[in-house]
C-alpha cells in the first residue's frame, strides 16, 4: 500500500475533529462536509499569514499593495490573496462583514476602529490582544498591541 492510499484511512482513524482542526490552521486536505466555519477559518488564517508577511512595509495613503500600503489597502490586499474580496475603504469594509463581540473575535477577524458610529481604521486580529495594521503616515505595518477597547470586529465570510 502506497503513502497516497493510506491517506484515506489515517483520516478515518484521525476522525471529523482533526480534519476540522486541519482545515483551521490552513491544511491542504479537503474532507466532504467541513463546514463553512471551517473554510473561513481557513481564508482566515490566509490572510493573516499575508498581512504579517508585509511587516515592515512602508504606510502611504490610498496604497493597496504589494510594497506599500493604507490600513484598509492592507486588509483588502491581504484578503483578496486568501481569496476573499473586500471593498476599499475601511468603513465599506465594516459594512461588508459580519460584526460580533470581542469575546468571540479570532484571528484573522477584522478589527475596526471607530468614533462615534465613523470606522477610521482597520487592522486584522491576529490573537492575544495584537493586530496587524498599517498605522499612519512614516509608520511600517507592523503588529501592535490594541491601545483601545472602543474597537468594532468584523468576520470576513
Amino acid at each position: 500500500m502506497t503513502a497516497l492510499n493510506r491517506v484515506p484511512s489515517l483520516m478515518a482513524r484521525a476522525g471529523t475533529a482533526s480534519a476540522l482542526t486541519l482545515a483551521a490552521v490552513g491544511g491542504t486536505i479537503v474532507a466532504p462536509g467541513l463546514s463553512a466555519d471551517a473554510s473561513a477559518a481557513t481564508m482566515a488564517t490566509k490572510a493573516l499569514r499575508v498581512a504579517a508577511s508585509k511587516k515592515g512595509s512602508p504606510y502611504q495613503w490610498g496604497a493597496t499593495g504589494p510594497r506599500r500600503f493604507d490600513c484598509s489597502g492592507l486588509t483588502l490586499y491581504s484578503y483578496k490573496k486568501a481569496g476573499k474580496k473586500l471593498p476599499r475603504t475601511a468603513a465599506q469594509q465594516y459594512n461588508r462583514t459580519h460584526h460580533i463581540s470581542a469575546g468571540h473575535r479570532k484571528p484573522g477577524d477584522l478589527v475596526f476602529f471607530h468614533y462615534g458610529s465613523s470606522v477610521y481604521h482597520v487592522g486584522i486580529y491576529a490573537g492575544k490582544g495584537k493586530i496587524w495594521h498599517a498605522p499612519r503616515t512614516g509608520d511600517v505595518v507592523k503588529l501592535e498591541k490594541l491601545w483601545t477597547k472602543h474597537v468594532w470586529y468584523g468576520r470576513v465570510g
